[in-house]
């Protein structure tokens, strides 16, 4: 059964006047964290959408580059958005229960807000609204602020800091910076992100990672010659 499939069964689960919120409170188990993961970041990418006024094209075809999806599934991924735009729960909520439902497991809601990040970017601007959307969602995920800032840099072309990409600063060594990009190259590694509950669909969000952390170690690493 394909995750879209399951996605709908998931949404028809929802009983009469109930939030789409609720859906993150019954997919705690690992089996179904691929479905739930794929929710959040299209339920919260809605929410985000609204944050600068408008929802163009760019954004729409984000999704598509972020999920691999079929033509004739399309519909179920469509219906997420919509549930979502229409709810009258905020993305506080939801953000709320997604931290509750994936507990404290950093590294996959940093893979959640990758996603969200490459949706923000999509339509060549990253505004203000969406900064502070952004750092609400990784506030209440409870990620550290060099986490956050780590997301930022590498999606926002003028704020792009080698350092700040693998999370290290100036003052330390080269090898100990060594150390650190090859721990977050094997943590990007597809097999890693699918056993946290990336789905298969979503894992072209190792690609673009696994580029910006080699590229920023080269960049450090030429410097220091």
């Amino acid at each position: 059964m394909s995750i879209w499939r399951r996605i709908s069964d998931a949404l028809s689960a929802l009983r009469q006047g109930e939030s789409l919120a609720e859906v993150f409170d019954r997919l705690r188990a690992p089996p179904e964290r691929t479905v739930a993961f794929t929710i959040a970041v299209i339920a919260l990418g809605a929410k985000m959408a609204k944050a600068d006024g408008r929802v163009t094209r760019d954004e729409v075809a984000a999704f598509r580059e972020v999920f691999r999806i079929p033509p004739d599934e399309e519909r179920a991924a469509a219906r997420v958005f919509n549930l979502a735009r229409q709810d009258v729960a905020g993305y506080e909520e939801y953000a709320r229960r997604i931290r509750s439902m994936f507990g404290d497991e950093s590294p996959t809601l940093c893979d959640l807000m990758e996603g969200l990040f490459h949706i923000a970017v999509a339509d060549g601007s990253y505004h203000p609204r969406e900064d502070d959307f952004l750092a609400r969602v990784a506030q209440i995920f409870g990620l550290p602020e060099r986490n956050f800032r780590a997301l930022r840099v590498r999606f926002v072309p003028e704020q792009r800091d080698p350092y700040a990409v693998l999370g290290v600063t100036p003052e330390m060594d080269l090898e100990s910076i060594r150390r650190v990009w090859r721990q977050q190259v094997r943590e990007t590694h597809p097999d890693v992100m699918l056993a946290r509950g990336v789905p298969e669909e979503a894992i072209r969000i190792a690609e673009r990672r696994m580029q910006d952390l080699n590229l920023a170690w080269e960049e450090i690493a030429s410097e220091r010659g």
